[in-house]
């Protein structure tokens, strides 16, 4: 299959919400993910899948949507101007989670796939997408699953994958007005073409496959550390970093609002709670403290590891 196919994409993105709704479920061992069907006016739809007050996740959203339009919206066309005017498909499973316990970290995983059309023209498509990990108390075991196995999943499709999306992953989950970043990064692709419609789909597959692999060793090992009113009131602060992200600087935030989505699946991402609190300054060397000084800076977690993180 070397050869534009649109419903491929389709299918594997609507299996992939299946697989991970149903990991995520038997994980969190509670009632499991509500499901909304919407459709939109100008074109297209899709499936919101919501999990509230679980076992272990506090909230987590799995959508899928598929829509269209007769223009690509502002933030689509940033980057690339040419485009600007075409009619456009966009497809996508977006993936964030926020466990209850401060010591399981919040994620975030997406998987999209754009194709802009105008007569006469063939058709201009890429992929994008990726994971990133969210920690309120960062463990060095941790972080280096986290980034080993997004190396091994790019380490098929060239030597320098892994090192150049973990850049844009760190580039990208940056809150640019606090000189801070978001976590501990991942990886981030966009505009992915080459070499082939094949390829590049191979690849987008690894990722969204990969994501469970990453992520859900990690849950199982902090779900049942104890916890208490500090590391809430940390974590709840934390999260309001999330929202300054998703509101100030996402991308797919700003398509799926300027674009006539629907704005619950849309705003699914938020945290059900949060707290911001005026000049905050964690205890020197504090957990807390670690996580600014250890864990956020951007890092090499294959090499040299890192130092050792609360608890562990």
């Amino acid at each position: 299959m070397n050869h534009l196919d649109i419903e491929q994409v389709k299918l594997f993105l609507l299996n992939l919400q299946d697989i991970l709704c149903d990991a995520l479920s038997a994980c969190d061992g509670g009632d499991g993910f509500q499901e909304d069907r919407w459709q939109r006016g100008e074109g297209g739809g899709g499936r919101t899948r919501v999990l509230n007050h679980g076992k272990v996740f506090e909230q987590a959203g799995v959508n899928f949507s598929h829509v269209s339009g007769t223009r690509l919206p502002p933030s689509a066309t940033a980057l690339r101007p040419e485009l600007a005017g075409r009619s456009f498909q966009a497809m996508g499973v977006s993936l964030v989670v926020h466990p209850e316990n401060p010591y399981v970290p919040s994620s975030h995983a997406n998987i999209r796939f754009f194709v802009a059309e105008q007569p006469n023209a063939a058709p201009v498509w890429w992929f994008g997408g990726g994971f990133d990990l969210t920690p309120f108390y960062g463990f060095t075991e941790d972080a280096m699953h986290w980034h080993r196995v997004a190396s091994d999943l790019c380490a098929p499709f060239g030597a320098q994958v892994y090192r150049d999306y973990k850049k844009a992953c760190d580039d990208y989950f940056y809150l640019k007005h606090r000189n801070e970043a978001r976590g501990i990064g991942g990886l981030f692709f966009d505009d992915l073409n080459t070499p082939d419609f094949a390829q590049s789909f191979a690849f987008t597959r690894a990722v969204g496959n990969g994501f469970l692999d990453a992520y859900l060793p990690i849950v199982q090992r902090r779900k049942t550390l104890p916890w208490g009113e500090r590391e809430r009131q940390f974590q709840l602060y934390r999260r309001g970093r999330y929202v300054e992200f998703n509101l100030v600087w996402d991308r797919g935030t700003l398509f799926g609002l300027q674009s006539g989505g629907r704005t619950e699946s849309i705003l699914m991402s938020m945290p059900p709670l949060v707290r911001w609190q005026y000049d905050y300054q964690p205890e020197p060397e504090s957990p807390e403290a670690a996580l600014y000084r250890d864990f956020l800076p951007a890092r090499d977690w294959l090499s040299q590891g890192g130092p050792h993180g609360h608890l562990g």
